[in-house]
Order: C-alpha cells, then structure tokens, then sequence
C-alpha cells in the first residue's frame, strides 16, 4: 500500500468505509483504479445494503444511479435506482455532493467525508461516505462511481466517539 493509500485510509473514520476501501484497493490490483467487472457483491455482503453505483455522465447532475441498496431507499423515503443524481432530494447540501462526484469522476482519486443530517428530515443521521473511481473496462476513463453511504444515528455517533476515544 502506497503512502497516498495508507494517508487516505487513515481519514477513514468507520470500519465500513475502511472495508470498501481495502476491497476497492485489492481490486485495483496495481492499477490507478478497478473497474466495474472486478467488483463482486458477493465479496462484500454486510455493506451491500449501504452501496450505489453510480453511472458518469458529462454533466455530473445527469449521472444516473444504476444500484442503490436498501439503506439508501430509508434515507431518501423511496427507491433511488434509475434517478439522475438531479432527481435526488439533496436539499442544502446539493453543491458539496455534487462537488464530490465531481472530484472522484474528474479527478479518479477517492474521496470521503462525513455529514450530519444527510437530507432534510434526516438530521438525527451521521452519514459517513466515500466514493471510489471505477474505470471502463480495459481502460483509465471513469465510467462508474462506486459509493459507500454509511449512517448512524447521532447518539450511536456520540456513543462510537467516547468508545474509541
């Protein structure tokens, strides 16, 4: 694992993200990046439920959610897949998710963050991301974003940050 791997993967604050992340990394087998074939959701199981895929478009609010597992569908209160990230109700915080997309499909780089009240109504949620870069087949271009949204409510956030503390 390179010093960029090992910097990045020290920002990663839940288990969850730092297993997408090691998996995204083997899966890269020495390449800038993975691409979606050498994916398998049977690898992964116990965070199917909190992946999208995401489908790059030009114009990063027309990219289209090809997957969205269940624990998208409870936050936004309906099923996501098939929408344009347009489509989605990301209320205040439109530019900054936005602005991630945009990052990890121009840049291929992963990103991460963490964010109270991931949508209106949803205040009482920590939602812990990343967003990982996963090439065309065959090829360097960004053809996929594969995302890892984990949520917690904010007293299990609390609870998590005086355990580890």
């Amino acid at each position: 694992m390179g010093q960029v791997n090992i910097a990045f993967r020290a920002q990663l604050v839940v288990p969850e993200q730092r297993q997408i992340y090691d998996y995204w990394l083997t899966c890269s087998d020495g390449k800038s990046m993975p691409a979606r074939g050498d994916i398998n959701p049977a690898h992964i199981p116990r965070l199917l439920p909190y992946i999208t895929l995401i489908d790059v478009h030009e114009e990063i609010s027309r990219s289209t959610v090809r997957l969205a597992g269940t624990r998208l569908r409870d936050v936004y209160d309906r099923e996501i897949t098939g929408l344009c990230l347009d489509d989605l109700d990301l209320g205040p915080k439109r530019d900054y998710w936005l602005a991630a997309y945009r990052h990890t499909a121009l840049d291929g780089k992963p990103t991460q963050g963490i964010v109270r009240g991931p949508r209106v109504n949803k205040e009482h949620l920590v939602q812990y991301w990343i967003k990982l870069p996963l090439a065309v087949a065959g090829g360097d271009h960004i053809g996929m974003i594969l995302c890892l949204d984990y949520f917690l409510s904010a007293m299990d956030d609390e609870q998590r940050q005086a355990n580890s503390a």
